[in-house]
């Protein structure tokens, strides 16, 4: 008897368009290379679509206006951070896809909630570790308290998981992670995009059928993004990213889509053995402690997301030692610090053409925020003149082409920042601040319109 030949169609690793035959470029996305050859998923009974209908009973539909608006029933998290993030808490029947990289706490953050709930039935789907590995690590977060309603079901098998859970009906499901979760109904291996688009979809179906919010953890591939097809950001209500350098302690917790919430939140972290620990004000972190006041260091007002925070910013300037002048960067983009070089050598007159500049961020964070500019120009011509800045001078600026100082968003919100952590003086672009009430500030805030009058206001 011949062997019945596998029928394979290619998929789009990005948006999930299918093709019959491999395409260099995809139609519907655009994005060059991205096609794979899987195993083409059976299809159901075909659906008609013709006056007689599909055997289907025909729905009314309803007027917008007519529909009742109510909040969301919300589950309020022990963890803050993630609340906020959310949008205020887990909405029921919300599908939220938690990714990040390998070894970054995604396990750890979610398990460490899960842990302090108490009045609710939790199913932890584990795809990836041993009950005697995540026994482990809840004996390391929780410190050996287990009194919870936190039950593991280690599995791969959509079908087994879905028995399981119609016969256990739990109130909040975790899978961990969806890449390892395989239908036997498709004969592609686990991880490939149509497993991950299905057995994301049969989540998704579950969670709106039932009314049971699912956290699903995903992997993420080497250019950054989540692993698996992007149709799989759009079947889910949220997604977060979780971030960080695993050489530092912190983690930021980013939603990149938020149908319940504001994408502009983000919550910080702190890790340490016995699992995350919430940072309530980063700014008081990233903040380093000297004895004395140093040159090539300088204090500037970032905001990320919705929360400002206070960050240091280092620079060091020395003499060539070879014949080619090193850039480095660590924290900040490269090429906006070599715009800023340009704009001091050309505005200021400094000649920094044959000298290495190194700039550091200190905590190990990444900021794109231009405000930072200010900052940045600051150290580095501290560096460069060899005197030190103020410890009680902090920075919010954009530097512009021509060494104007431009304004920056939410300036009021930076200044109380500033004040809060008891900063005497800030400078800021000139009439940022144009029409807002001062009566309550302390600080003095010292306005400039070039990078020539903050350098004369630091230095004379």
């Amino acid at each position: 008897m011949a062997k019945q030949q596998v029928k394979t169609t290619f998929f789009c690793k990005n948006c999930g368009n299918e093709s019959p035959k491999w395409l260099g470029k995809c139609p519907a996305c655009g994005e060059w290379n991205t096609y794979i050859e899987e195993p083409k998923a059976p299809k159901s009974a075909s659906m008609r679509y013709d006056k007689a209908g599909g055997g289907h009973e025909a729905k009314d539909p309803v007027k917008i206006s007519e529909i009742r608006a109510e909040d969301q029933p919300r589950i309020h998290l022990p963890s803050n951070e993630l609340n906020r993030v959310l949008g205020g808490g887990l909405v029921q029947g919300s599908i939220v896809l938690l990714g990040g990289e390998p070894g970054i706490g995604k396990s750890t953050l979610v398990l460490q909630n899960v842990l302090r709930i108490r009045s609710r039935r939790v199913l932890y789907v584990s795809g990836e570790e041993s009950p005697q590995q995540l026994r482990m690590r809840a004996d390391r977060i929780a410190g050996g308290q287990m009194d919870c309603e936190c039950y593991l079901l280690c599995e791969t098998s959509l079908d087994s998981i879905f028995a399981s859970i119609r016969s256990f009906q739990p109130a909040l499901i975790i899978v961990d992670s969806i890449q390892t979760i395989a239908n036997e109904q498709l004969e592609s291996a686990p991880g490939s995009v149509t497993q991950v688009r299905e057995c994301a979809a049969a989540f998704q179906r579950y969670a709106k059928e039932t009314n049971t919010p699912v956290i699903l953890i995903g992997h993420i591939n080497k250019e950054g993004s989540i692993a698996g097809p992007k149709v799989l950001e759009h079947i889910v209500d949220a997604v977060i990213q979780f971030e960080g350098d695993r050489n530092y302690v912190y983690r930021i917790l980013r939603p990149i889509k938020n149908r319940f919430g504001n994408t502009s939140e983000i919550g910080i972290y702190e890790m340490k053995e016995d699992g995350l620990r919430e940072v309530t004000n980063p700014s008081e972190l990233l903040l380093s402690d000297h004895d004395g006041e140093l040159s090539g260091a300088a204090i500037g007002v970032t905001i990320d997301g919705m929360r400002p925070f206070l960050i240091e910013v280092q620079a060091l300037v020395s003499t060539a030692a070879y014949g080619t002048a090193q850039r480095s960067v660590t924290g900040f983009e490269q090429r906006r610090m070599n715009m800023l070089l340009a704009v001091l050598e050309k505005r200021l007159g400094f000649k920094l053409a044959q000298k290495d500049v190194f700039l550091n961020i200190v905590g190990g964070i990444k900021v794109n925020d231009p405000a930072l500019d200010l900052a940045v120009i600051s150290a580095i011509l501290s560096s460069n003149v060899d005197m030190a800045i103020s410890s009680g001078i902090c920075f919010a600026g954009e530097v512009g082409l021509s060494g104007e100082i431009r304004q920056v968003t939410r300036c009021e919100q930076r200044v109380t920042e500033a004040q809060k952590l008891g900063f005497d003086t800030i400078i800021i672009p000139k009439n940022n601040l144009k029409g807002v009430k001062r009566d309550t500030w302390t600080i003095k805030v010292v306005e400039v319109a070039r990078v020539e009058d903050a350098f004369r206001h630091l230095f004379g």
